[in-house]
């Protein structure tokens, strides 16, 4: 698993690399929470980028969940980008779906989140 945030096209940008299941999430959701946090300092909304994302488990979708209610709470937009085939069908078995702006790509992601 690896984890890069940086500032593209308006946004910081978080890139994750690989499975999140039982043996990272808590990594993930560290990353996650500090990349936000980081963004609310930069005044600048938040994207997550999932193309290198094949899989993730209910773990991996808790973080997400405890990334958004940091989001909220610290007013920052928060994306989801560029999910492959797998991790579509995970966000809409999940609902995520539902509970997430989830965008084909980074690029209009990061366009409509920085609107």
């Amino acid at each position: 698993m690896a984890w890069t945030a940086t500032k593209q096209e308006g946004a910081l940008l978080g890139r994750q690399q690989g499975r999140v299941d039982e043996s990272n999430w808590e990594t993930f959701s560290a990353d996650l929470v500090a990349a936000i946090t980081a963004a609310a300092a930069s005044g600048l909304p938040f994207v997550v980028d999932l193309a290198g994302v094949p899989y993730m488990s209910s773990r991996g979708l808790r973080a997400l969940s405890t990334g958004l209610a940091t989001a909220k709470k610290a007013d920052v937009a928060m994306r989801l980008a560029a999910p492959g085939e797998a991790m579509r069908e995970i966000l809409a078995i999940s609902r995520y779906d539902k509970l997430f702006e989830v965008y084909d790509t980074v690029h209009a992601a990061c366009a409509d989140a920085a609107r």
